[in-house]
């Protein structure tokens, strides 16, 4: 590692393994994605990081894959508190929030969890035309899109976690 790695990477390396699950689990939230990622530390750079997440994602078991989701707050309505949620669901507008939450209802009837999506860069618009599209889904089809999602936002926050200083 060189000075160029991240302070939050540096500080991800360094960790004890305890403070390491703790940091991985604000990312996500499966004991087995953190178990994966926790245990290639020390990594060489952030790259190394993502591509390590990419792997440990796409090896999520189905059930470990709910575990992942059961950690996201419903889209429009952040976890009270928890500002990495309200900030990557910066994009929508209170007028919008009703339709999301009348919307992820019917998607968690359809597809027996909530609606993930990764919401950085995106507004309540295009948030709300993807939730009407993937309403409808084949459920396997949803699944992977639920998958290709998460490992979307888990590269959002582990870039974040990564260039953050911890001082």
């Amino acid at each position: 590692m060189t000075s160029s790695t991240p302070p939050g990477l540096l500080r991800l390396n360094a960790a004890v393994r305890p403070e390491a699950e703790r940091l991985l689990r604000e990312v996500c939230g499966s004991g087995s994605w953190t178990a994966a990622v926790g245990g290639g530390r020390p990594y060489a750079g952030l790259d190394d990081l993502l591509a390590a997440s990419d792997a440990a994602t796409a090896a999520l078991t189905p059930a470990e894959l709910d575990e992942a989701m059961g950690a996201h707050p419903p889209i429009g309505r952040p976890a009270p508190g928890d500002p990495v949620s309200a900030r990557e669901q910066g994009g929508v507008r209170d007028a919008e929030r009703a339709e999301l939450l009348r919307l992820n209802l019917a998607y968690q009837e359809a597809h027996g969890h909530t609606f993930l999506i990764c919401a950085t860069g995106r507004t309540g618009a295009e948030i709300l035309a993807a939730l009407r599209e993937r309403l409808g889904a084949d459920p396997a089809a949803e699944r992977g899109t639920v998958r290709r999602e998460l490992g979307m936002i888990n590269r959002v926050r582990l870039t974040r976690l990564a260039q953050e200083d911890p001082a």
